[in-house]
């Protein structure tokens, strides 16, 4: 997935002057506390942490008076999340204090979710005098993420006066080394093992069994295809199916089956092309299947995929 909104432009409609005059006062009476506190004892708050909805009030809301906080949505099932997330905690680390990590989990907090706006994770956003702003959708390249976090945290101090509370590099370092990993779903675990060894039939049972309490995991969904494709091309003989389709073109059963066996062997464009031209030559339930099981082979492939959408292209013309 690519990055999207990698810019704080929109940072300028944060408040208007007298909401940016109120967060002044706000954070400066957020560090005269934080400086009558005990030495040491204003650096021992995390740079990195879970919120949940019950504690996104004092956690998120009341901290960004005193920091800017950066707030990543995940999941467990969503791939670029897990290429994300330490990253940001790496940078967290690297910033020392300049601004915060937050970490909300969609599945268990989806008001949170839907409150910001969140169109699809990994997803960040970052909240600055109680006032919530998008920085970027998706994973993006170190350099990039820098450069927003750099205008964030100067936006920050210009604006609002939070300049954050500096700690020491090397303990922000370690503590971010020693952040424990998500935990990992124990069933969507047993899933990726069966397919992993092979066992088609337990693969498929497992992911659905993760699916029925969990319809919107992306991960499961993309495991299920992945078991079922293999599945159907268990034991088929290469040569005899491609015969088969040569001999019987208007057949929507032989030709979905070299589909699957083109795909499963990397032959990406020509399975997109042969069920593209079974939707055009089929009608009624055939073209419907045909269709149905292009879709199925897109999400596998990847919807950014440029083979994905030169295929699309040529679906939507052959059905509209």
């Amino acid at each position: 997935m690519q990055p999207r909104n990698m810019s704080m432009s929109g940072v300028v409609d944060l408040s208007a002057v007298k909401a940016a005059a109120e967060a002044k006062e706000k954070a400066e009476a957020a560090r005269a506390q934080r400086a009558a506190q005990p030495e040491g004892a204003a650096s021992s708050a995390p740079l990195v942490f879970d919120v949940d909805e019950a504690g996104f009030e004092q956690q998120v809301l009341q901290r960004s008076a005193e920091v800017p906080v950066v707030i990543d949505f995940w999941a467990e099932w969503c791939q670029p999340c897990k290429q994300l997330g330490p990253l940001l905690e790496k940078l967290a680390a690297d910033y020392a204090g300049r601004f915060v990590l937050a970490k909300v989990d969609v599945d268990s907090n989806q008001m949170l979710f839907q409150q910001f706006g969140v169109q699809g994770i990994p997803a960040v956003f970052a909240v600055v005098a109680g006032q919530a702003l998008p920085l970027f959708q998706g994973a993006a390249p170190e350099q990039q993420i820098r450069q927003v976090l750099d205008q964030l945290i100067q936006a920050a101090e210009e604006r609002f006066g939070i300049v954050g509370a500096p700690v020491d590099p090397e303990q922000a370092q370690q503590a971010a080394q020693e952040a424990p990993e998500p935990p990992q779903d124990p069933a969507l675990s047993a899933a990726h093992d069966a397919l992993d060894a092979g066992d088609l039939a337990g693969a498929i049972r497992a992911y659905e069994g993760v699916l029925a309490d969990q319809p919107a995991n992306a991960e499961a969904r993309l495991g299920l295809g992945q078991a079922k494709l293999l599945d159907r091309v268990q034991g088929v003989d290469l040569t005899a199916a491609r015969k088969d389709a040569a001999d019987r073109p208007r057949d929507v059963d032989a030709q979905l089956v070299v589909a699957d066996l083109d795909l499963v062997g990397g032959h990406v464009e020509d399975a997109f092309a042969r069920l593209v031209d079974a939707v055009r030559t089929a009608a009624g339930d055939d073209r419907d299947r045909a269709r149905v099981r292009l879709l199925e082979l897109f999400e596998l492939v990847g919807p950014e995929d440029p083979r994905v959408v030169a295929a699309r292209g040529a679906l939507a013309r052959v059905l509209f």
